[in-house]
């Protein structure tokens, strides 16, 4: 369903087991680092959806509720929703592009504009971008895959709609993650209190996708963060033991990190109740930080 409201256009997506409902597009002039969303932001969701839905939506239907920034560029109308969702790019100097705006749906043209803007301070030829050609890691061979999903899923051990979920959220890259549970057959069990996922991407996302902290992994590796109604906080206890032999945590940093994203739950739960901004701001700011790096000012010349 695609609404046009009075402040912004108003979108209800199929997503997995769930439905995205958003968005609000207004302004935010605090934390750039966690952007939270108040309880007028989701009254208001609610509030335009059920103009349409013959059974009305409220705050108990919701599963999970986050917010983001938009990178837009600055134009002569104030009122964000207005503002231009294109890119721009710009040559500053020789050897020193810039582009600013766009979106992570559109990155491929951005990343093609940017490199023809850079390839006039290159004094050779510069062959044409082939970005359109090249697949998503993961998608070369993926279709091939679903076709055997049901010989894959015999092959591992697991339910056929357990090999689907790892298709869609892995592709061709399924059989290096189940890799991981060789030798481990408890990796292939669910997670206990996030049973959509299993403990094996858990480890996978600490051994193979970069990820450092309980909340990489639960609010950004895997969607567990907004997908249950805990938002992971009774999987973080669990989920850090998986990982903590991948990333040699001892019990003292499973106990911080858990208690951390415990308390990041809590705050950001709590700022879902707030009335407005500066309010909502205030208690998810609060919050501990895992990456205390963010949180340290930035050296000033005197």
């Amino acid at each position: 369903i695609i609404l046009r409201t009075t402040t912004s256009v108003l979108f209800v997506i199929p997503w997995g087991a769930h439905w995205i409902v958003g968005t609000t597009d207004t302004d935010w002039n605090l934390d750039l680092a966690h952007p939270a969303a108040t309880k007028a932001d989701i009254d208001y969701l609610l509030g335009r959806v059920n103009e349409v839905l013959v059974t009305p939506l409220t705050h108990a239907d919701i599963d999970g509720v986050y917010a983001g920034l938009r990178p837009l560029l600055a134009g002569e109308n104030d009122e964000t929703s207005k503002l231009s969702r294109e890119h721009a790019v710009a040559r500053v100097a020789p050897g020193l592009v810039s582009i600013a705006g766009g979106k992570y749906t559109t990155y491929r043209v951005m990343a093609a504009d940017a490199m023809d803007e850079a390839a006039q301070d290159i004094p050779a030829r510069v062959s044409p971008s082939i970005t359109e050609k090249v697949a998503l890691l993961g998608a070369d061979g993926y279709f091939a895959l679903v076709n055997q999903t049901v010989q894959l899923a015999e092959h591992y051990g697991i339910h056929p709609y357990r090999m689907t979920h790892l298709l869609d959220r892995y592709g061709s890259l399924v059989d290096e993650v189940l890799a991981m549970a060789a030798g481990k057959p408890e990796l292939l069990q669910p997670i206990t209190d996030a049973p959509a996922y299993l403990q094996v991407e858990a480890v996978y996302a600490a051994a193979a996708e970069g990820a450092l902290h309980l909340d990489d992994i639960l609010a950004r590796r895997t969607r567990i963060s907004i997908e249950y109604p805990d938002r992971g906080a009774n999987s973080a206890e669990q989920v850090a033991h998986l990982i903590a032999p991948v990333l040699g945590w001892d019990a003292d940093d499973i106990d911080r990190e858990v208690s951390t994203y415990q308390a990041r739950v809590r705050a950001e739960i709590e700022s879902q109740t707030q009335p407005d901004d500066k309010s909502a701001d205030a208690l998810r700011a609060a919050a501990p930080e895992p990456r205390p790096q963010l949180l340290e000012p930035v050296p000033q010349d005197r």
